[in-house]
């Protein structure tokens, strides 16, 4: 099974849960960089938690479907729609026909919206990972963000995928290029996405050896999001963050969220295809619960940083993997119910 890529959109590329147990070697980890969206697409379609989906910035593709699949469209609130026909509604699984052209429009709200269907994109892996890691032009489909005429492998769905599958179909409206499944993720169960965001966060290793006004500012004042951002990191302009002295840091290790500050007084928050080490002191490290957040924070949103202990920075992680096997097992009843 396949998949055509008509139109590519502004920035559209493979990605998967990343690259793990080699950024030793400074082999970077990339992937989603909104990973609950990322997640609940694939749990949606009852593919593996890591198959490899499309992650579309701020302007989706238009795509042309060879054959009959299940999708599930998550994150940013996209345009979307079948080509002549209805709206392709987000977070639930949706049974798409074989010859129907899916066009996704411009972000209403949010930057990256993900694309699962039923199987993942079978994309050759590349150091264990199908994530596009586009600086260093590997992974993905050729390394490259997608381009018009490019056709995307489908894998086979697994066993409840298929499943999921053939109970749609057998419920589908004759002729009806989209058939959507009868329950969706309920909104309150969705990360708080925001034009403003609330972000936790916990003091970073360097974080004594900012100024205690600049500290105080950083969690306390809204930080805006300048165009400049992308996936390597989300770029801030704010009050100016001031060391107490001149600091010369040996580079250590960084990964996504840790906030980094540099010369210029204005904070990074490093996302999925941060590099694998730094030399920049770091403030603070983003609670993973809210990595989403920032990953969906449009140039001009604004963010402000709240502080949290690293032991509730744990408590909201392992609440959140709980709610993510929860998910699966709900995903599970309600196939067996259609």
């Amino acid at each position: 099974m396949s998949m055509v890529v008509e139109k590519p959109g502004m920035l559209t590329t493979v990605q998967d849960a990343g690259r793990f147990g080699r950024r030793g070697i400074g082999v970077v980890t990339a992937g989603a960089v909104d990973p609950f969206a990322f997640r609940t697409a694939n749990a949606l379609v009852a593919n593996a938690p890591g198959a490899a989906v499309l992650e579309m910035t701020l302007t989706g593709a238009v795509l042309r479907f060879e054959q009959e699949a299940v999708v599930a469209f998550c994150g940013a609130e996209m345009d979307a729609h079948a080509e002549g026909g209805p709206p392709l509604p987000g977070w639930r699984p949706v049974l798409v026909r074989s010859g129907t052209v899916l066009r996704f429009g411009s972000a209403r709200s949010g930057v990256r919206a993900y694309l699962a269907v039923a199987g993942g994109f079978a994309v050759p892996a590349v150091l264990g990972s199908r994530s596009t890691y586009v600086p260093a032009r590997f992974g993905g489909l050729a390394g490259r963000p997608l381009q018009a005429g490019d056709r995307l492998p489908v894998g086979p769905p697994p066993a409840p995928a298929a499943a999921l599958h053939a109970r749609l179909a057998a419920a589908a409206a004759p002729g009806a290029a989209l058939s959507p499944a009868p329950w969706a993720l309920a909104r309150e169960a969705r990360p708080p996405y925001a034009e403003h965001p609330a972000i936790r966060a916990v003091r970073g290793r360097e974080a004594e050896s900012f100024e205690a006004r600049s500290l105080e500012a950083f969690f306390s004042a809204p930080y805006r999001v300048t165009a400049q951002s992308d996936r390597m990191g989300c770029r801030l302009d704010g009050e100016r963050i001031a060391l107490i002295s001149p600091l010369e840091m040996i580079s250590e290790a960084v990964t996504p969220g840790t906030i980094q500050v540099p010369p210029d007084g204005q904070p990074i928050v490093l996302l999925a295809d941060v590099q694998t080490t730094g030399g920049y002191p770091r403030i603070a490290q983003v609670a993973a619960v809210d990595l989403p957040l920032v990953a969906q924070a449009r140039p001009g949103s604004r963010l402000r940083f709240t502080e949290i202990t690293a032991p509730e920075a744990q408590a909201l992680y392992i609440l959140r993997e709980l709610a993510f096997r929860q998910l699966a097992a709900a995903v599970e009843a309600r196939i067996k119910s259609l």
